[in-house]
């Protein structure tokens, strides 16, 4: 029996390394470019409804998470069927190593927003740029297994956010161009890289 145990712990971690080896194709370019969209959809709205958000900080945040929340399952849903098509009997490896890579920065974006908004709301005209900080570091985190080209996405996110910190103060920083251009532009940006990726390799 602990010879049983022994084999089968072996090839679960024989599987686990195959995943984090091969190079993830579970997301498409569609569902990137209409986050995008959503992206600049909410940027549209902020603008109509929300014209001063420094005094509306919690509709601001409403939004903008909802935002996410919204581009997350869309690509979740559509990275858990592409991967069960394609890799078969690792696609739970291969989605458990996905989301092993990005998680640490998610969680450090949400928990960054809830210390801000709970114990520094004074603070939180910095919210855009860390966003973009903490994607870009997710996605400098997950480059390993995505398409090479994919690393100009951490840089494209990386230097907005450090632009938005260094451009955007108090009120400015809720300017929704601060939300709409580098999120609009960076998953323009995820979908072109896949698209060329899968040019590739076909």
């Amino acid at each position: 029996m602990q010879d049983l145990e022994r084999a089968l712990a072996e090839i679960g971690a024989i599987r686990d390394q195959l995943a984090k080896a091969a190079q993830f194709r579970g997301f498409g370019p569609t569902t990137f470019a209409l986050t995008s969209l959503i992206v600049g959809s909410a940027a549209a709205a902020q603008a109509r409804w929300i014209p001063s958000p420094e005094t509306a900080v919690d509709g601001y945040l409403l939004l903008w998470l909802g935002v996410a929340a919204l581009s997350c399952a869309l690509i979740g849903f559509e990275m858990v069927i592409r991967v069960r098509r394609i890799y078969s009997r690792l696609a739970n490896e291969m989605l458990r190593a996905a989301v092993e890579q990005f998680l640490p920065a998610g969680l450090a974006g949400g928990l960054l927003t809830l210390v801000l908004w709970r114990f520094a709301p004074e603070s939180l005209w910095m919210l855009p740029g860390l966003w973009q900080l903490a994607f870009g570091l997710g996605v400098f985190a997950s480059a390993r297994f995505l398409p090479n080209a994919m690393w100009l996405v951490g840089a494209w996110y990386f230097t907005t956010g450090l632009a938005c910190l260094a451009v955007f103060h108090g009120p400015g920083a809720f300017a929704p161009i601060a939300m709409g251009l580098p999120f609009g532009v960076g998953q323009l940006l995820v979908a072109g890289v896949l698209v060329w990726d899968q040019r590739g390799h076909e």
